[in-house]
């Protein structure tokens, strides 16, 4: 029945789509549906997407067919005759969902990865629909007004002036390197607009600093991207809390200073990627008011936190720094795109995106007014993403968000505590969010103290636990990474979903035991 009506309206559309230049008589489906056919094609959605949902726990979370397979199973040539969309739809659940990974699974324990909250798929479809372009007030004026909104909203949560200004980017990686760039421009002793960093007036080399230890990729990335280089990037020793150290950052920015170079910034973590640490914001306010530094905290993993009263006091001096990062497509469980970053003077903001053009509104109006997010950030044109944080935060509002946040916290300290009681595995550091990074390390080889560990042994502990992760990950029930932690490969696991529970971190715990066990044993054999 459904099929021979998608035949009925590929015909009329076929027959109203000829004429000069047209399809040459060959009848298509119809770009837009009748209201009745779309109606049924939503529900159909949203049923294939109800029992994606009630399948999460139970699917394996990285597909089983190897690389070839899935490239053969998308191996078609161009569509030249369209089809029925419901078949197309369709497609998803026969196609697409049999190759997928599926972060949202409750045993998702990679990266930093939201689990994607159902309301925020929603808000989505509801955005994609409407297709605004949130770029000037005057085209979409709700659309910039909830934005500027669930930025407040945010520097609220987290404890940020509520006068700041702010714009929502496609995630950490673009937030940290439009917030290097008004640090760039507003500590430079000259004005970048026109020559950039090949102006005669420049002296020395502009250069930033994060920790040794913790600091993000991203920073690295963007210190690229804004033609610094990676060595204009200055990594600070840390403290025994892989936290960084503020002494040994006013000495280093002396040193540089006394050197010709010009410091410029300074980029503090609120919840490192590889431990969750949360760097002395306070103390490194101090060192860059002393020396005229921007400080940036990069709070895209743990910036959240700050709305727990029992974790508020780790976050003091978040609230002096000159921007930071946040990313609600993580701690706040948002299906992607959704980063953000928020700068205490909306002016220097505005004069470092200021976008110009005949065609778009004179800019002349109060730059104060953050509106026109064109001139806020590197996009011109932007979707929606405000939609799904405003939905998101009045569904749950902070009570619900905080209860989740815990449940997370929880189900790191009961991971952490059957580590600690299990004498085959080892901490690397005590959890302060939700990341907890430890080892696979054999009871044989535990050591009295902490001497040097034998260049074999460490070897073969790093090799294990690869391997570890690897047949873990390759079982299907759980997905985990490796890092590095004072330079020894760890596994590490990302609690960063609203459906996570204790029960899926004993299975995830019995699996590497398991696992962990069984390679040694066989290691143990062959040696």
């Amino acid at each position: 029945m459904r099929r021979s009506r998608g035949r009925s309206w590929a015909r009329g559309s076929g027959r109203r789509g000829q004429g000069r230049g047209g399809d040459r008589g060959v009848p298509g489906p119809p770009a837009d549906l009748p209201a009745a056919a779309f109606r049924r094609l939503g529900r159909r959605s949203i049923d294939l997407l109800t029992a994606y949902y009630g399948t999460l726990g139970r699917r394996r979370i990285v597909p089983s067919a190897a690389p070839e397979a899935i490239r053969r199973a998308f191996d078609e040539p161009l569509p030249r005759r369209g089809r029925d969309a419901a078949r197309v739809v369709d497609r998803w659940r026969s196609a697409v969902l049999p190759y997928s990974a599926h972060l949202g699974s409750p045993r998702f324990f990679g990266y930093v990865h939201g689990s994607g909250l159902q309301i925020g798929a929603i808000a989505d479809l509801l955005a994609s629909g409407q297709d605004p372009n949130v770029a000037d007030w005057r085209i979409s004026p709700a659309e910039s007004e909830i934005e500027r909104r669930v930025l407040r909203w945010i520097a609220e949560m987290i404890g940020y002036p509520k006068n700041s200004a702010g714009t929502l980017t496609s995630g950490g990686m673009a937030a940290n390197h439009a917030a290097l760039q008004v640090a760039l421009r507003s500590r430079s002793p000259y004005d970048m607009t026109d020559d950039g960093l090949q102006s005669d007036r420049r002296r020395g080399r502009f250069l930033l600093y994060l920790s040794a230890e913790e600091g993000h990729v991203t920073i690295w990335r963007a210190a690229e991207l804004l033609n610094l280089g990676r060595s204009a990037v200055r990594t600070v020793p840390c403290r025994p809390d892989l936290t960084l150290d503020p002494a040994a950052l006013s000495r280093q920015v002396r040193e540089d200073e006394r050197r010709g170079d010009r410091p410029f910034c300074v980029v503090g973590q609120a919840g490192s990627i590889n431990v969750g640490a949360i760097d002395p914001l306070e103390e490194i306010a101090e060192v860059c008011r002393s020396f005229g530094l921007w400080f940036h905290v990069d709070g895209a993993a743990g910036a959240f936190g700050a709305l727990l009263p029992e974790l508020r006091s780790r976050y003091a001096g978040l609230e002096r720094a000159d921007s930071v990062t946040v990313d609600p497509h993580k701690w706040l469980y948002l299906p992607k795109e959704c980063g953000g970053l928020l700068v205490r003077d909306r002016r220097l903001l505005w004069r470092t995106f200021r976008s110009e053009a005949s065609y778009l509104e004179p800019q002349d109006r109060d730059p104060a007014a953050g509106i026109n997010f064109r001139s806020l950030g590197l996009q011109s044109s932007r979707g929606f993403r405000a939609l799904k944080v405003w939905m998101a935060l009045q569904q749950l509002g902070t009570d619900g968000y905080a209860r989740l946040f815990r449940q997370n916290l929880a189900c790191v300290a009961h991971l952490h505590r059957r580590l600690t009681a299990d004498p085959d595995f080892e901490v690397l550091h005590e959890p302060t969010l939700y990341i907890c990074s430890f080892r696979y390390r054999p009871r044989r080889f535990r050591r009295a103290g902490a001497p040097p560990e034998p260049p074999r042994v460490a070897r073969y502990l790093d090799r294990l636990n690869h391997e570890i992760a690897e047949r873990a990950t390759a079982t299907g029930q759980v997905f985990l990474t490796t890092t590095r932690v004072r330079g020894a490969v760890a596994l590490r696991v990302s609690v960063c979903n609203h459906r996570t529970t204790r029960g899926d971190i004993d299975r995830l715990f019995e699996l590497l035991r398991r696992t962990g066990a069984r390679l040694d044993r066989r290691d143990t054999r062959h040696r």
